[in-house]
């Protein structure tokens, strides 16, 4: 009886091993972006599904199986999740997006907050969540009208 409960928990520790060893080949890695900036992103194994937790943070556009585009939409942290062709999980990363690498300046005017990206010798607005509502909605608004004019010529041809 000793043997068998002996031969138990070797096989029980063994298939513990072996859960932990293969959780580990999809360890998750990090990956920091600067906002409106792209990264490439290199996997060791062809992919056919590759996922982000958050697209308002970043998003991927594939390139092939094996490289996706990342790009920084807004500060945050997601992750993204890469499936094989037999549908499991072969990739696990942390994706963090930064404020870009030049000056930001935040105007606090009471409880109103501005943010402003700065860059040879010029500011200009750049909203980030938790900014005055008013310029904050304008501004974006801004921003999403000129992307959709872009998509659209983009569709034309133009």
């Amino acid at each position: 009886m000793s043997r068998f409960r002996f031969l138990a928990s070797a096989l029980s520790l063994t298939a513990g091993l072996a859960i932990c060893v293969s959780a580990t080949a999809v360890a998750a890695d990090a990956i920091t972006v600067s906002t409106n900036e792209v990264r490439i992103l290199a996997f060791p194994a062809p992919l056919k599904t590759v996922f982000v937790g958050n697209p308002t943070i970043a998003d991927v556009t594939v390139i092939d199986s094996t490289h996706v585009f990342v790009l920084g939409k807004s500060f945050g942290t997601t992750n993204l999740v890469g499936l094989d062709e037999r549908g499991h999980q072969s990739s696990s990363q942390q994706i963090t997006v930064l404020n870009p690498e030049r000056s930001v300046v935040t105007v606090q005017r009471g409880q109103a907050r501005s943010t402003l990206f700065c860059a040879a010798n010029r500011c200009e607005a750049a909203p980030v969540p938790g900014d005055q509502a008013e310029p904050f909605d304008t501004i974006t608004g801004q921003i999403d009208k000129r992307e959709a004019q872009n998509l659209k010529a983009a569709a034309t041809g133009q």
